[in-house]
């Protein structure tokens, strides 16, 4: 089997609110992943529906899989660039706000036929 996989490069979100969405969609088929995704009340549901649907195209388009027997083998966030910011704080002091960014891997493999 050929796994197929999917980036999502520097994505506007940290990576421990990304793990917790990633956590409900993976083992599940393509399909059942992107329903569970609609209906989440995360804002971030939508950007790692945007990398399951470009996992499954490119499954379909590169390597002639079936888009209906298509399962979410691995998905995990990593981080990637963090920007510093300088919060102004009481007595001429700041504190140091960190703008996270993730790295979205979606792997996607074809079902056996049973």
């Amino acid at each position: 089997m050929v796994a197929v996989r999917s980036f999502a490069r520097r994505a506007p979100a940290s990576p421990k609110k990304l793990r917790l969405i990633l956590n409900e969609i993976r083992g599940k088929r393509v399909d059942e992943a992107m329903s569970i995704l609609r209906f989440m009340t995360s804002p971030h549901s939508e950007l790692i529906a945007k990398s399951v649907r470009s996992a499954a195209a490119n499954a379909e388009n590169n390597f002639d899989m079936d888009p209906r027997r298509l399962r979410v083998i691995e998905a995990f966030a990593g981080d990637a660039d963090k920007v510093r910011r300088l919060l102004p704080r009481a007595r001429g002091r700041g504190d140091i706000l960190r703008r996270r960014s993730s790295n979205v891997t979606i792997v996607v493999e074809e079902e056996e036929e049973n």
